[in-house]
């Protein structure tokens, strides 16, 4: 097959890929990315292939392939994080994965990617910084929420049910944990930085888990295994961040600034925040505070400095200052405060995640319309000019 006719076939993916939620932006790395990926023969399969399940029978019928020899070819590309599989009843049912859970999460769990997953992971990096993106900058409800870590709160009776992260482990009866996905693309791109942050911190509960652990993406791990994992995100100064609704989350992630997507989108890309706020914010006690400087270097939004106090109690005369418009209310800061001068204590307004994630999707698409035609009316006013 010539390169000619193979670029048309990774087009003709693209092009159907783009039909799902999250749309892939022209790029000069996104042929290499999806080349890369998939086969030739992978990506002939799978354009057309529905969004939402459908049965063997049904896709085989779709694509003129008897069942039997679907099946195996179906499940590696499940294995492969390419497709979602999942029993209901006595039927196996398939659907096509949405590209951003092909760059951004799928492929990356794995303790040790496929060759495909390794291949792909340069120019994904690429094109994570030439327009992929942008379809969450102007985003308000964004893909995670900051959940505080346990301990932090100065008034832990106070923390609602969805912001509790002890109690939303408690409330799960399957719990998983993978690598991190960001950590893992920029681990095999030899033109990236890599951390030293602990690797195998990314958490996942119920119907996904059980996606994840059927196709070695992960492992199950005990309710008290999971606790073991956030309490050593925390003291490595990750940021615990949960799926960004209500009812039905099913990640928690444990993140860094250098790799993280949402945290790279803020600090590299200017996006105009990373992670949606927690309800709780710092609140510094200067005259208790050493002026160590160990908050400062723990914050991941930059929230904190040192300057000259008059109330400070330490030889340097100095302590924590906030930018209070800056925090998240994550916890990094305070649970290695050596003594206490930092704390979280509950914002005055409440801000409450959507109910669900279709009202997460709801939203995202009402932002991103809204969005999209500012940005035409801008595009037509230059036009003008």
């Amino acid at each position: 097959m010539s390169h000619g006719s193979n670029t048309e076939i990774y087009q003709q993916l693209i092009d159907w890929l783009r039909k799902a939620w999250w749309g892939l932006p022209d790029s000069e790395h996104l042929i290499p990315a999806i080349q890369s990926f998939y086969t030739p023969e992978e990506a002939t399969l799978l354009t057309g292939m529905p969004f939402s399940g459908r049965s063997l029978e049904e896709l085989a019928e779709m694509k003129k392939i008897p069942p039997e020899e679907l099946a195996p070819r179906l499940d590696a590309l499940a294995r492969k994080a390419a497709v979602w599989r999942s029993r209901k009843g006595e039927s196996i049912r398939y659907s096509l994965n949405d590209a951003f859970f092909l760059f951004m999460r799928g492929p990356y769990w794995a303790e040790q990617p496929d060759d495909a997953a390794k291949k792909a992971a340069k120019p994904i990096n690429k094109y994570f910084y030439d327009g992929f993106m942008d379809q969450f900058r102007d985003v308000h409800a964004k893909g995670l929420r900051t959940i505080p870590i346990d301990k932090t709160v100065e008034d832990p009776r106070r923390i609602l049910p969805y912001e509790d992260v002890v109690k939303f482990v408690d409330s799960q009866d399957y719990c998983t944990v993978s690598a991190c996905p960001c950590r893992q693309r920029k681990r095999l791109d030899p033109d990236s930085k890599v951390c030293d942050h602990p690797m195998e911190v990314c958490l996942h509960f119920g119907r996904l888990g059980h996606y994840i652990v059927e196709n070695d993406l992960g492992r199950e791990i005990t309710q008290e295994e999971t606790k073991d994992i956030l309490k050593q995100s925390a003291e490595s100064g990750l940021v615990h961040a949960i799926s960004n609704w209500q009812q039905g989350a099913d990640t928690i992630c444990n993140c860094c600034t250098c790799c993280c997507l949402f945290f790279e989108a803020y600090h590299v890309l200017e996006h105009h925040k990373s992670h949606d706020i927690s309800n709780y914010r710092v609140r510094t006690t200067a005259e208790a505070c050493k002026a160590c400087g160990l908050c400062v270097e723990r914050c991941p939004m930059d929230a904190l400095s040192l300057v000259d106090s008059s109330v400070a109690t330490n030889k340097k005369g100095k302590a924590a200052m906030l930018d209070p418009d800056k925090c998240i209310g994550c916890g990094v800061c305070v649970y290695k405060c050596p003594t206490r001068a930092l704390i979280l204590v509950r914002r005055e307004e409440t801000h409450d995640p959507p109910r669900d994630v279709r009202e997460w999707m709801t939203r995202w698409y009402e932002d991103k319309k809204a969005a999209d035609k500012k940005n035409r009316a801008g595009e037509k006013g230059i036009q003008r000019l």
